[in-house]
């Protein structure tokens, strides 16, 4: 399909800054079937769901995956993207014209890693130096990965260590936040569980590719970033038995929904999985796994603008995005949700 078909005007003062306060007040715009849009909030999403249903989250925390060093008198930006193994990591690399294979990048508290290798997408390897964990150098010298979108438009600071981080994280290796869960809190869980809804975790470590733009003219032509996840066998058996009894799986963002749907076979059956996805959904995929998507609102021609579409329907989604921008909805990872059932 052509990437324009994806392509919608978002007045720049719709981007969020802050995530709402508290988390679970933000808006949250409920699309159900064909029928007409509703305003709603996050706090009123017991009432949304049945009992029986099951929320699907991502339990992977963000790292301070941004590094600011010097390559010599050159100053060099790197971005983590993903782990090779203990002391390498695969990293986007701004300013990558003054950066050779061998070079050493040094990013100040004593944290320095070797350009061992670049990849043919223009990314490298780097190497970090010493015997400390990666992470336990990331967290002296690293700052968290705000997309670009926040991060141009001001600074990265101490408030941001635990805006963007969800309550629900625990396995180290993100570099973006699984953003659909930053809504949730320990009220609005405690009200989930009193009205019967379930909740199950599973780990997809996100990368930095999620903020790369679809660049291709068609969707054939977009190679997807591999992201690493597991759902283990336990959480797969209890997502099957639930909606054999009739409960809909409800994924908590995009990340939870491509970890799923990589993990089912053709009739639905959730599997146990670990290992690497670059699923990517445009219109025309079949969903086996999951029943609905609670996500926030996303960059024109993305590829999770595309995923939605194709749950949803690509002018449902487009008149979907008309209705929040006119109505005020705050966008993007801080920004406002909605509820996608099908």
């Amino acid at each position: 399909m052509k990437v324009d078909l994806f392509d919608f005007d978002l007045p720049p003062e719709r981007i969020a800054l802050r995530p709402a306060c508290p988390r679970d007040s933000a808006r949250m715009l409920v699309v159900e079937g064909a029928g007409d849009f509703r305003d709603s909030v996050v706090s009123d999403l017991p009432g949304l769901l049945r009992r029986g249903d099951v929320l699907v989250f991502n339990d992977t925390r963000v790292i301070p995956a941004q590094l600011e060093g010097r390559r010599g008198e050159a100053r060099i930006g790197a971005t983590l993207h993903k782990r090779i193994d203990l002391r390498r990591w695969q990293a986007f690399i701004r300013n990558a014209k003054r950066l050779r294979e061998g070079d050493r990048i040094a990013f100040g508290g004593d944290v320095a890693a070797t350009a061992e290798r670049r990849l043919p997408d223009g990314s490298f390897i780097l190497c970090f130096a010493g015997e400390e964990p990666v992470e336990v150098l990331l967290e002296r010298a690293g700052r968290m990965p705000l997309p670009p979108y926040i991060a141009g438009k001001r600074p990265t600071d101490a408030q941001d260590r635990s805006d963007y981080q969800t309550m629900f994280a625990r396995e180290d290796g993100a570099v973006a936040a699984p953003t659909a869960a930053l809504h949730f809190t320990p009220a609005l869980i405690a009200a989930l569980d009193e009205a019967g809804i379930g909740r199950e975790t599973l780990t997809l470590h996100v990368g930095a590719g999620t903020f790369l733009p679809v660049k291709a003219e068609d969707t054939d032509d977009h190679a997807m970033h591999f992201e690493w996840g597991r759902i283990d066998g336990a959480t797969a058996g209890r997502l099957n038995r639930a909606r054999q009894e009739g409960g809909r799986i409800v994924s908590v963002g995009t990340t939870s929904l491509r970890l799923l749907e990589s993990a089912a076979t053709e009739d639905g059956t959730i599997h146990a999985f670990e290992g690497e996805t670059d699923i990517f959904i445009t219109p025309g995929y079949r969903f086996r796994a999951i029943d609905g998507l609670m996500t926030n609102f996303h960059l024109p021609k993305s590829t999770l603008f595309m995923l939605v579409s194709a749950l949803m329907g690509r002018e449902r989604m487009q008149g979907a995005y008309a209705h929040a921008i006119a109505a005020q909805y705050r966008f993007y990872s801080y920004g406002d949700s909605s509820l996608l059932l099908p």
